[in-house]
């Protein structure tokens, strides 16, 4: 098949609004879960996903946690800007962003732009009951987003108190309603823990305490990675071929013991979400960059949108691929890899390490539906098919499912 030349006309199926589930279940666990196996679909509880899976498997969760990434500025003129925040700028590293005290900047997306071409955006308040005044000012154009500087004139306070005060959680725009205090905790995963991400690893939200004490029975190996959601994940696609996408570019960081665990399980893991899967099959292609070339950085490692099609077809098994980032890993003395990576994952594309896939149901024409189509192999349709004959809850805080090709 030649991905590039795949029609996102033919990923499309109808979604009502009313099946856009808006708010979560009260009990994360009580969604329902699809189970597609071999071709075979039929429907359970998520508390009984753990039935389904193999004793001593490996599972691996993304623990990004979502930021208050949202901000709102009001000018003298009366004018509502909105200022949301996409990537750190300087310091460009998420932990030294959220630890950084008297100034940063970030590259974002601006609101009602066309009202704040110039001048600087001020807002008054209190942090740990101590007045701040932060102030805000608009830089170059870099792509689409806008390099934007913040300063503030309390030392001791760190941006991320200050997000925490001011800030807004930014749930998905196709709620159509707006953030609530709920979504602080419903739209986080129970094992958030690394801050950066724009959009929530939504497979995870089922997943409760309780489900996690059944896993660690069955003996499952649970490990985590974090890849930063961007709100890249949102953008549809709306070239007619999907060559004509671009992918957003998301960071990852995976620890050396998550890597020597993903060798003892011969490479082979099951994902919760699609940021999961994005995360652990770039590891494959960054291990073939490393055999090829061992004394690469870790900005080299970042694997392009087409870089799993454009090489000849390996035969490198990907437990290889994995040891390689071990022994750089060895070599440069570090204990974790971080990198990024703008891989997109179509029909025609040969999983490496992704056995099984828990995961939600996507928006028409999405990119993820198509990482979806190529998991299993072009079914999609009999998955979708029955969720919507089923009444299934979609996108966000919709349902869940388990596919097993």
């Amino acid at each position: 098949m030649d991905t590039k030349h795949i029609k996102i006309n033919d990923y499309n199926y109808p979604l009502p609004d009313e099946r856009i589930a808006k708010f979560p279940m009260t009990e994360r666990d009580h969604s329902r879960l699809l189970v597609y196996r071999g071709g075979q679909v039929s429907d359970d509880v998520f508390y009984n996903l753990p039935d389904y899976l193999p004793d001593g498997a490996l599972m691996v969760f993304n623990n990004t946690k979502v930021i208050q990434a949202r901000m709102h500025f009001r000018k003298e003129t009366g004018a509502l800007i909105e200022v949301f925040l996409l990537e750190p700028a300087q310091p460009a590293d998420y932990e030294q962003m959220f630890q950084t005290t008297g100034r940063c900047a970030w590259l974002c997306l601006v609101g009602n732009l066309k009202k704040w071409k110039e001048g600087t955006l001020r807002r008054s308040f209190e942090v740990n009951g101590k007045p701040l005044t932060l102030s805000v000012e608009r830089g170059a154009m870099q792509g689409t987003n806008h390099w934007v500087s913040f300063e503030w004139d309390n030392p001791s306070v760190s941006f991320a108190e200050i997000l925490d005060v001011v800030g807004e959680l930014p749930i998905p725009p196709y709620l159509n309603r707006d953030t609530q205090e709920s979504d602080k905790t419903t739209y986080q995963t129970v094992y958030s823990k690394i801050k950066g991400s724009v959009a929530a690893p939504t497979a995870g939200l089922h997943f409760t305490d309780r489900v996690l004490s059944a896993l660690d029975a069955r003996g499952i190996d649970r490990e985590e990675v974090t890849l930063h959601v961007g709100a890249g994940t949102f953008k549809p696609v709306k070239s007619e071929e999907i060559e004509g996408h671009e992918m957003h570019t998301e960071y990852i960081c995976v620890h050396r013991r998550t890597l020597e665990k993903l060798t003892r399980h011969q490479a082979q893991a099951i994902a919760v979400g699609t940021t999961s899967v994005r995360t652990l099959e770039s590891l494959y292609y960054m291990g073939l960059k490393l055999m090829k070339n061992p004394d690469l950085n870790e900005e080299e490692l970042h694997v392009n949108q087409w870089e799993p099609y454009e090489q000849p077809v390996s035969d490198v098994p990907a437990v290889e691929a994995i040891q390689a980032i071990l022994a750089w890993l060895d070599r440069n003395q570090l204990e974790s890899l971080h990198s990024s990576t703008q891989i997109i994952i179509a029909p025609g594309y040969e999983y490496k390490i992704v056995r099984m896939l828990v995961t939600n149901f996507h928006q028409p024409q999405s990119t993820l539906l198509l990482l979806v189509s190529a998991f299993v192999k072009g079914d999609w349709r009999r998955i979708y098919d029955y969720a919507l004959a089923h009444d299934f809850r979609f996108l966000s805080y919709g349902d869940s499912s388990l596919l097993i090709p």
